[in-house]
């Protein structure tokens, strides 16, 4: 066994404390986000090492030049075909890590700094697509309701329609967790393991109480209660093989779904949007959904194409003759327009 095995550098010293102390302990992240900033460290070590000719276990602090950390980047978008987010999710982790480092070893400050000083890539923003209310009920008539399977997949998607859930909070639902009588509610645990409370519609309370009751599931249970035939909880690859099945099934009676990309990110933006035409304030939606802050909700805003339709309903067309511009002589007609966009 070598030195260098028997006493780990500066650099596995830091990573070792950044991953599984300051993060998870100091910090208060969730086992997920730990993963994503190892899984970074990983690929970059890797990357690192290749490019100088050495192994992993001999890179140190000074080995982490910008110049290299450029280069992986790059390598991440042309080499792997990933998009700028990813490549911005990569980035973000080691700008962590470089936060840490700095205060915990000044005396690499300067090359933390240059880390630093490494910018994120402006990423394209993409349209939030969403399904219409004739795509929703397709799609959940298209579970066949006589099989136990079709029942539980019934019940998942209209409580990720009703909740607008992120499919892992769902997955996550257990007995204990849900209130099927007044008032009808459950109880969700969202990023960083913060709780909220979402109502229920009546039709939600009903099919769960039916779902509880046809899987022998006491309400006191501690388990997830959305199960493959296996007995094993459902994960989200689970859940995305069934929305394609759905979908498929769905078109018949739904073609545009043939034209979107459905996954199950998609059924949290239909939930906001039919929230935002129904006439319910960002605040409250953002609520709804878990965001850390409201700025997050405000896209919906942008892609609600009903909205957009009353609005320019309200406007008319334009033109020198047209009546309508006549009502922009009021402030109360401009400030009804205006809040209808």
């Amino acid at each position: 066994m070598t030195s260098q095995e028997q006493k780990p550098n500066s650099l596995a010293r830091a990573l070792r404390r950044f991953l599984a102390e300051h993060m998870p302990l100091s910090r208060g992240l969730s086992p997920h986000t730990v993963r994503s900033y190892r899984d970074a460290f990983a690929l970059l070590l890797r990357f690192l090492a290749a490019r100088r000719g050495r192994q992993v276990v001999e890179l140190d602090l000074p080995d982490l030049h910008p110049e290299g950390v450029i280069a992986f980047l790059e390598d991440i978008e042309t080499g792997h075909g990933n998009c700028a987010a990813t490549r911005n999710a990569r980035l973000a982790a080691i700008h962590a890590f470089a936060r840490f480092v700095a205060a915990q070893h000044p005396e690499h400050l300067e090359i933390c700094q240059r880390l630093l000083a490494v910018p994120f890539k402006r990423a394209p923003v993409r349209v939030v697509e969403y399904l219409e209310a004739d795509e929703i009920r397709a799609l959940l008539d298209a579970t066949d309701r006589s099989t136990h399977d079709g029942r539980r997949d019934h019940a998942l998607l209209l409580v990720m329609f009703n909740t607008g859930a992120r499919v892992q909070e769902v997955l996550n639902l257990k007995a204990r967790d849900l209130q099927l009588v007044q008032p009808l509610q459950a109880r969700l645990l969202g990023k960083g393991g913060k709780e909220r409370v979402c109502p229920l519609w009546p039709r939600t309370a009903a099919v769960l109480r039916a779902f509880l009751a046809d899987n022998e599931l006491d309400a006191r249970c501690s388990e997830p209660i959305f199960r493959n035939r296996r007995g094993e909880p459902l994960t989200r690859f689970g859940v995305r093989y069934l929305l394609r099945k759905y979908v498929a099934l769905a078109q018949r009676a739904a073609p545009g779904l043939g034209t979107k990309r459905v996954h199950p990110h998609t059924i949290r933006h239909s939930s906001a949007v039919h929230l935002l035409q129904a006439g319910i304030d960002l605040v409250t939606i953002s609520h709804w959904l878990g965001h850390a802050s409201v700025e997050t909700t405000n896209r919906y805003a942008v892609v609600d194409l009903e909205t957009k339709r009353a609005a320019l309903a309200k406007a008319g067309p334009v033109g020198d003759d047209d009546p309508e511009l006549a009502a922009w002589r009021s402030d109360a007609s401009i400030l009804t327009w205006l809040e209808a966009l």
